[in-house]
C-alpha cells in the first residue's frame, strides 16, 4: 500500500505538479492501492480544499489503474465533510483514521466510525491507534456495519488483534480486511503474517519502491532468508533513526523522496525537518538497502 508524501512548495502551498509526479511514480512502480493524504501525506496540516485537490490529482493520475483511498477524520461532522469531499473528487474509499484529541468509549467509537460510513457509499477501513482502541466485540459490530470494510492496526498488541480476528472470524460473515498500520510496518508484518494479517502499509515505499517491493515479495512467498536480510540490514537501521525525533514517522520519509531526486519540499509546522546529520544516515541506510537488494541477485 503506497502513502504518498503532500508535495509543497518553497513558499509552502501544496505543489500539485510535483505531487501527481509523486504518485505517478508510486503507480508505475507497482503500487496496489494509493492512500492519499493519510498521516504520511500529513491529513492533519491540510485545509478541505488542499485535501480535495490531492484527492482529485491522485485519482486523475491513476486513472484507474489501482484504487485511491483517502484519509478522513477529525471529529465526526468534519469527518463526513471530507468523506464527502474524497467522495466528490473521485475516491474509491476512505481510511477513517481516529477522532482528533479525544479519547471516547466503545459506545462513542461505534457511534462515530458507524455515521462516517453512511455518509458516503464508499468503502470504509477503520483505524485503530492509542487514542482509538476498540475491543473485539465493537470491532465485530463494525465489521457487521454496512459500508465497513476492514480494520487497519496501528498499535501493535498483537494479542488484541488476535482476538480481533478470531472474533470477527467466528461471528461474522463473509470478507473482513485487515492491515498492519504500524509505522514501519515492514519490521512487525511477519508476526502480523502469523495471525492472518497478510496486508500492510509501506512508507518506505515512498523513496525505495524497490526495496519495499523485495520485502513484500520475501513475506508473500515465505521467504524469510531475504526478509530477514532486509529486516536486518535496512528496516531496523531506518526504524532506529526514525526513533531518533518526533514525527520522523513523516519528516524521513519526505526527505527520503528528496533524497531519491523528488523535491516534495519540508514537512508542515508542527512538524520539523530532520537534522543534517541524520540525512546524512539516512542516505547512508537507503544505499545500504539497494546493496542488499544487489547481493540477493
Amino acid at each position: 500500500m503506497f502513502f504518498p508524501v503532500t508535495a509543497y512548495g518553497p513558499d509552502g502551498s501544496v505543489d500539485l505538479d510535483v505531487y501527481r509526479a509523486h504518485v505517478r511514480r508510486g503507480v508505475e512502480a507497482g503500487a496496489a492501492a494509493v492512500f492519499a493524504c493519510c498521516g504520511t501525506g500529513e491529513f492533519h496540516a491540510l485545509v478541505p480544499e488542499e485535501f480535495e485537490a490531492c484527492v482529485r490529482a491522485a485519482v486523475e493520475e491513476t486513472a484507474g489503474r489501482v484504487p485511491v483511498v483517502a484519509g478522513v477524520g477529525y471529529g465526526t461532522a468534519l469527518a463526513v465533510r471530507y468523506a464527502r469531499l474524497a467522495e466528490a473528487a473521485g475516491a474509491d474509499g476512505l481510511l477513517a483514521m481516529p477522532p482528533y484529541l479525544v479519547i471516547a468509549g466503545q459506545e462513542g467509537l461505534l457511534r462515530h466510525y458507524r455515521e462516517v460510513a453512511a455518509a458516503t457509499p464508499l468503502p470504509v477501513i477503520v483505524y485503530q491507534r492509542d487514542n482509538a482502541v476498540f475491543t473485539p466485540e465493537t470491532v465485530v459490530e463494525l465489521a457487521r456495519t454496512d459500508g465497513i470494510i476492514g480494520f487497519k492496526d496501528g498499535l501493535g498488541d498483537l494479542d488484541l488483534m488476535q482476538r480481533i480476528v478470531s472474533a470477527v472470524r467466528t461471528e461474522v460473515h463473509g470478507d473482513f480486511l485487515y492491515f498492519n498500520g504500524l509505522p514501519t510496518a515492514e519490521q512487525t508484518q511477519l508476526a502480523y503474517r502469523g495471525l492472518g494479517v497478510t496486508l500492510y502499509s509501506s512508507a518506505v515505499f515512498c523513496f525505495a519502491p524497490e526495496i519495499a517491493l523485495a520485502f513484500y515479495e520475501a513475506h508473500r512467498t515465505g521467504d524469510d532468508t531475504t526478509a530477514h536480510r532486509l529486516l536486518d540490514g535496512f528496516y531496523r537501521p531506518f526504524v532506529e533513526l526514525r526513533a531518533q525525533g518526533r514525527g520522523y514517522a513523516v519528516a524521513l520519509v519526505k526527505a527520503g523522496v528528496r533524497l531519491r531526486g523528488l523535491d516534495v519540499g519540508e514537512v508542515r509546522p508542527p512538524l520539523h525537518e530532520p537534522s543534517e546529520d541524520h540525512v546524512k544516515q539516512l542516505a547512508q541506510v537507503i544505499e545500504r538497502g539497494y546493496a542488499l537488494l544487489d547481493e540477493g541477485k
